[in-house]
């Protein structure tokens, strides 16, 4: 079968789509920030002080979306934002304590996230699909 008498476009969009709304929902009640935010701040954990445009290259994201994200977790007093030392025009972000609590108050919420995932696919399937899914990012 084919990916178009399969319709996987169709269907990947709709999965990301499902799976993107079910975790905002969760996460902004618990935390008050959504599923990109979220990864903003999972960058910040593993690579802080880094620059905001470090993050948009991880998460493959436009500059002015990683900026307006990183506005947003300010306003809420989850992320730091000084100049960089080494590149006066760059921004390096930092989680504050808060940002850090908020992070902590998502771990147990996203593990239910995963674990619905997990209650959906075999282990089997879970790695052809992950392997399958990398494939795709590194073609697009």
């Amino acid at each position: 079968m084919s990916a178009s008498s399969q319709r996987i476009y169709f269907k990947l969009q709709r999965a990301a789509h499902a799976l993107n709304k079910a975790a905002d929902r969760i996460l902004l009640e618990a935390a008050r920030i959504t599923a990109a935010q979220a990864a903003v701040m999972a960058v910040i954990i593993k690579d802080g002080p880094v620059t905001q445009k470090n993050i948009a290259e991880q998460l493959g994201l436009q500059e002015p979306a990683l900026t307006t994200m990183a506005n947003r977790l300010g306003k809420l007093g989850y992320v730091q934002r000084k100049r960089c030392p080494t590149d006066r025009r760059a921004w390096l972000l930092t989680l504050t304590p808060d940002g850090e609590k908020a992070f902590d108050d998502i771990r147990d919420p996203f593990a239910g996230i995963n674990a619905m995932l997990d209650a959906q696919i075999d282990e089997q399937e879970m790695d052809a699909l992950a392997s399958a899914l990398v494939r795709i990012i590194k073609t697009f």
